[in-house]
């Protein structure tokens, strides 16, 4: 399985990016799918995931009501629609995958990462 996450750039505080992961090697719909964040000298820590067909979502509370997480299946793709950036959203962003059915948030539950996207928000 192979993740390719993209997306990532400079942005303003305040303003919107969004981020895409294309999934490839195995059936897309097998996964649930996840984004996590790296900041630098931080651990990494948990964004958003979504469940094989999208019919449930999780959020961590930082980004809850600001970001979206999305999914299209017949794209093989993952989305993260950020809006209202922080210069705090400031990170390395991972897509990753796990073939289990339940949409969970620790990063050991993800079996599968994508090389990362650098966001960064200026103030």
């Amino acid at each position: 399985v192979q993740l390719q996450a993209s997306g990532g750039g400079l942005v303003q505080a305040g303003g919107y990016l969004r981020v895409s992961c294309v999934v490839s090697g195995r059936t897309f719909t097998s996964y649930v799918m996840a984004w996590f964040r790296q900041a630098p000298g931080k651990e990494r820590e948990f964004v958003a995931a979504i469940s094989r067909v999208s019919s449930t979502t999780k959020y961590a509370d930082s980004v809850k009501g600001r970001f979206t997480i999305s999914r299209d299946n017949a794209k093989n793709t993952v989305y993260l629609q950020m809006n209202s950036l922080k210069p705090e959203d400031t990170a390395v962003y991972y897509c990753a995958a796990d073939g289990s059915s339940v949409v969970t948030t620790p990063t050991y539950d993800y079996h599968y990462w994508g090389q990362g996207t650098l966001v960064t928000v200026s103030s």
